[in-house]
């Protein structure tokens, strides 16, 4: 299983809000639409895609309210929070700032789940008027860190059930190597990535972000796919 996901956000000459946090009822429609589809991406990809059960698209139905919770918070921390991060440090520096959803990339990630392969494109954070280079990195940096956070949460949550024998280490090591992915796949330096504009700011900032969000994903991949438990 392998996935790319391209979290980011782009441009359009609309009034900034001044500083205020605000929202609308599109923007709460198409983010919740886009929540409940990637929580269906990776129902496919855990369920249908037989990670774990080695179950087909016709039994569905059967599929665990366990690992539907799993994937709904596997979306809502990866993706949802990201874009929120993203839009909340945009409204704060006083500019306009709401997810604007992409049908079609909805759509073919519910297909490319199916197969086996999450690539998704969700949608995006639509920024309006932010010409300064600073505030776009500020901006870009939220959303990975956003995910690193949650990575770091998660690994600590996973180790703290493994002292106490608690079976939900697992799943929050998954949680943790999901952020952690999302994270640092973010903070790769090209095309309209988040690293792209996080490194145009500052190198230095974009080293050292990337640097911990590797050794996260690393970290977290070693404690869920070769070792099966906490590392460190």
């Amino acid at each position: 299983m392998s996935s790319g996901i391209p979290y980011t956000y782009s441009w359009t000459a609309t009034e900034p809000a001044r500083g205020r946090i605000t929202t609308s009822r599109q923007e709460v429609l198409q983010i919740s639409v886009a929540f409940a589809v990637l929580t269906l991406d990776f129902v496919l990809i855990l369920f249908v895609g037989g990670v774990f059960t080695g179950s087909s698209v016709s039994s569905i139905v059967a599929v665990p309210l366990d690992l539907v919770g799993f994937a709904a918070l596997v979306a809502l921390t990866a993706f949802v929070c990201h874009e929120l991060a993203h839009k909340i440090s945009a409204q704060r520096h006083g500019y306009w700032a709401e997810f604007r959803w992409s049908p079609i990339g909805l759509a073919f990630s519910v297909v490319t789940a199916y197969l086996g392969l999450l690539f998704a494109a969700p949608g995006a954070t639509v920024i309006g008027g932010m010409g300064n280079v600073r505030d776009w990195g500020r901006t870009s940096l939220a959303g990975p860190l956003t995910n690193l956070s949650f990575a770091a949460a998660f690994y600590a949550g996973a180790t703290a059930a493994w002292f106490f024998a608690s079976p939900l280490y697992f799943w929050l090591l998954l949680l943790a190597w999901f952020n952690s992915f999302f994270g640092v796949f973010n903070l790769l330096p090209f095309g309209p990535l988040d690293g792209a504009k996080v490194l145009r700011w500052s190198s230095a900032i974009w080293v050292v972000a990337f640097v911990v969000g590797v050794a996260a994903a690393v970290v977290s991949y070693l404690a869920v796919v070769v070792v099966g438990r906490p590392v460190l």
